[in-house]
């Protein structure tokens, strides 16, 4: 098995600082733009959030909004209406249960609606600067490819992975493990070529590399 430890320091020295691509100022606000980006951009996402964070600013906000003004509002990010029922239904919950606060733990997240250990994880490790692994389809297919675990299942990937590495790099190399499956290797035609992480890769389908 590779060493899951110096796999993320090559990541580091590349992504020195990985951040999210979505943008946000704080836990409420990347909680629904996490839920937003659903089978969509974070490009697309940060075009529609500036107004609807300038207009929902609490969780009884988006509670007590307007379910057709909601929907045409959050419309070009697609699925708009399954969104807009789990963007008001989470912040239903968290005025019902929680005081209107996003909760700083997976366990409690997780039990409002349309929130899975991925988005919960995402949002623990980067509006809260806890240790987590958010395993979105980039981490799980780099995961994959680089032989640090053969499970399918984002949670079971996810329990792999922090075996794997101290609670201080979680966060910043699922950050970068999603950079690079964003950038570098990408579903389809990744560019093995100029990968920082070629040689500790065990992917059987990686090509050659060219000698000059």
């Amino acid at each position: 098995m590779p060493d899951a430890e110096k796999i993320s320091r090559l990541l580091l020295k590349k992504h020195p600082d990985p951040k999210l691509e979505l943008d946000f100022t704080n836990p409420l606000e990347l909680l629904v733009a996490t839920i937003l980006a659903a089978r969509a951009t974070d490009e697309k996402i940060n075009q529609v959030t500036p107004h609807l964070f300038a207009r929902y600013e609490t969780a009884a906000d988006y509670a007590s909004a307007d379910r057709e003004t909601f929907e045409q509002e959050i419309r070009s990010t697609g699925f708009y209406r399954n969104k807009a029922k789990a963007v008001m239904g989470m912040a239903q919950a968290l005025v019902d249960d929680f005081g209107g606060e996003v909760p700083a733990s997976v366990e409690e997240m997780v039990k409002l609606p349309g929130v899975g250990r991925k988005t919960a994880n995402v949002v623990l490790g980067n509006a809260f600067g806890q240790p987590a692994i958010g395993v979105d389809a980039h981490v799980g297919r780099v995961a994959n490819r680089l032989g640090l675990t053969d499970e399918k299942n984002p949670d079971k990937v996810e329990a792999a992975l922090k075996e794997q590495l101290p609670e201080k790099l979680w966060t910043a190399t699922a950050n970068a493990l999603t950079l690079h499956g964003r950038y570098t290797c990408t579903a389809k035609k990744p560019a093995c070529g100029e990968c920082v992480l070629y040689d500790e890769c065990e992917w059987e389908e990686k090509p050659a590399r060219e000698r000059s």
